[in-house]
């Protein structure tokens, strides 16, 4: 399968057998083995409205994320999932199969918009995006893609944002580890640009006691990136 193919995918995809899929991977693997090791705190899902779907936009720390997200809001997540995990053969089988797809980070592309849009017709699914592009576990909301912003405008989509905190580093001594999700209030897609990003950046790093160290320079961008997972 070429890239256009993990990218590009259908409303026919996210579909009631793939939601099935993710619930009981979520719930039979996945949140056993979290639970083993971490006590999970959930704060904020009276912020999220019944009556519609939106953008879940989280920090990312660690690879449990998704799988985190799913469990704070239980609702079926479609993911954006970096293009270089394609390149392995067996994530190429899996990742679609969990409700991922495709996404280059340097450059938001048709295929990606027209994902989203197919996403958000679909009768199960919301979107989960990680703004940060990459796993940072420096605790500091610093690099930023717009892409999030510009998805949220097109969809016509509001955006709620997550803050994940306790896994910053992995905790193997069952029971020790505490996982913390805390559950924001939505940002509206009709807001500028520059407002929405800073309201993301704010709540965020509030909910997650991170310092908020915007960057502008492309050097520190660039150095900042070579650091993430």
């Amino acid at each position: 399968m070429s890239e256009k193919n993990f990218a590009r995918m259908y409303e026919k995809d996210f579909n009631l057998v793939k939601y099935i899929i993710q619930w009981t991977s979520t719930y039979f693997l996945v949140a056993p083995a979290i639970a083993l090791f971490y006590r999970i705190s959930v704060k904020g899902r009276e912020n999220i409205p019944k009556d519609r779907k939106f953008i879940f936009a989280p920090n990312h720390i660690s690879f449990i994320d998704p799988h985190t997200v799913f469990i704070a809001t239980n609702r079926p997540m479609a993911y954006m999932a970096k293009i270089e995990l394609f390149e392995n053969k067996f994530l190429q089988w899996v990742i679609p199969k969990l409700g991922g797809f495709a996404v280059n980070r340097e450059k938001l592309e048709v295929s990606t918009i027209k994902t989203v849009r197919d996403v958000m017709k679909s009768k199960y699914f919301n979107l989960c995006i990680f703004p940060q592009g990459g796993i940072y576990r420096n605790k500091k909301i610093e690099v930023i893609n717009r892409g999030f912003v510009v998805i949220a405008k097109t969809s016509k989509t509001d955006i709620i944002p997550m803050a994940i905190t306790g896994v910053e580093k992995y905790n193997w001594i069952p029971f020790k580890g505490h996982l913390n999700v805390k559950i924001g209030t939505p940002i509206s897609w009709k807001l500028s640009e520059d407002e929405i990003y800073n309201q993301w950046a704010q709540q965020v790093s509030e909910m997650a006691g991170y310092e908020y160290a915007k960057i502008d320079d492309p050097e520190e961008i660039a150095k900042a990136k070579a650091n993430a997972i």
